[in-house]
């Protein structure tokens, strides 16, 4: 029986030490998905200028590969006025997979994504490890501005 026992106790060992490495990435796809279970994430521009313009939101996640310019001016712009965290994400087509934005083969595999190039989100939902290595992340981000 102490076999057995002893057995359960490094796998959980091993499950901890995978959260613990979660990349911020990963983290911000996981919280993402909370805030749109929640009813707290905004997707396109003109949902997002609105909760930017009134001062609701609480992130903004923003792709690298919008081509327009005006756009991301003002989405940025109206970040830093409301003192509200920009994350840049590589590209549109992930960021709108990631906000629910797609189709899934039968084995739950993207088969379409719609790109977008905004999100916002305005309800975190519940408190997950994502979502604490994402607030760290962020923290240590505007820390390092400041110096």
């Amino acid at each position: 029986m102490s076999d057995t026992e002893e057995e359960p106790a490094p796998a959980a060992v091993e499950e901890e030490e995978v959260e613990a490495e979660l990349s911020v990435l990963d983290a911000l796809r996981e919280v993402l998905e909370k805030a749109m279970i929640h009813g707290g994430l905004k997707k396109g521009l003109h949902e997002c200028t609105k909760a930017l313009d009134r001062r609701t939101a609480r992130l903004c996640c923003l792709s690298k590969d919008c081509e327009n310019e005006e756009y991301k001016k003002l989405v940025k712009g109206l970040c830093s006025e409301g003192e509200v965290h920009v994350v840049m994400v590589e590209s549109g087509k992930d960021l709108g997979a990631w906000c629910g934005l797609a189709k899934l083969d039968d084995d739950g595999s993207i088969k379409k994504a719609v790109r977008t190039s905004c999100a916002v989100i305005t309800d975190f939902g519940e408190e997950t490890r994502a979502l604490s290595v994402l607030l760290d992340y962020l923290q240590k981000q505007a820390d390092g501005a400041e110096i």
